[in-house]
């Protein structure tokens, strides 16, 4: 089994971005920016999408953004500048934007089903397996502060990662212990 056997696939990334306002006028921009969304009495922020590269961003009032969507980080920077020029047209003038990776979440395959019985046994520590509430195992990567949710068909969910290079550490080191066990064949 090889690096190409894992089948690595980044689904989301979550940002935050600081540094363009102190605060936000959600009605102002609802007024002067085409396609966004903002009803206060159902979600307190707005929405604003970006359609190439796909991504969406929450604005706050209180000058808090979220983008969540991306499947690259060079995506959500693209949409960033998108929506940094879009504000500028309204007035706003950027401080110094900075984007900030809250969490990447990615998918992994195995290429192999694997016996989640036999892993809990294996693995004591670090697991939490409850098959009567969820189909999946969770596996606390503790020195990565990274989830990996692990089902019996041999498909990983990551998350909680930093970087995209962490969720292929991540994938690798999840494989590799699960041949050391061998509970997974090489």
């Amino acid at each position: 089994m090889n690096e190409n056997d894992l089948d690595v696939k980044i689904e989301n990334i979550v940002a935050s971005i600081e540094g363009i306002a102190e605060s936000f006028d959600l009605n102002k921009i609802k007024e002067e920016i085409p396609d966004t969304e903002y009803n206060k009495n159902k979600f307190p922020g707005l929405v604003y999408r970006v359609k190439d590269p796909k991504a969406a961003f929450l604005i706050f009032s209180s000058g808090k953004i979220n983008c969540t969507g991306s499947r690259s980080i060079e995506d959500v920077e693209k949409s960033c500048k998108i929506l940094v020029k879009d504000l500028e047209l309204i007035g706003y003038k950027p401080i110094k934007p900075e984007i900030i990776i809250q969490n990447v979440v990615a998918s992994a395959n195995l290429k192999s089903e694997v016996n989640l019985n036999e892993i809990a046994s294996a693995l004591t520590d670090d697991i939490e397996y409850e098959p009567e509430q969820f189909p999946g195992m969770v596996y606390r990567l503790r020195d990565m502060n990274i989830v990996v949710l692990i089902f019996g068909s041999g498909r990983l969910v990551i998350t909680g990662a930093r970087d995209t290079e962490s969720v292929y550490i991540a994938a690798k080191k999840v494989r590799d212990k699960l041949l050391s066990l061998g509970i997974l064949k090489s």
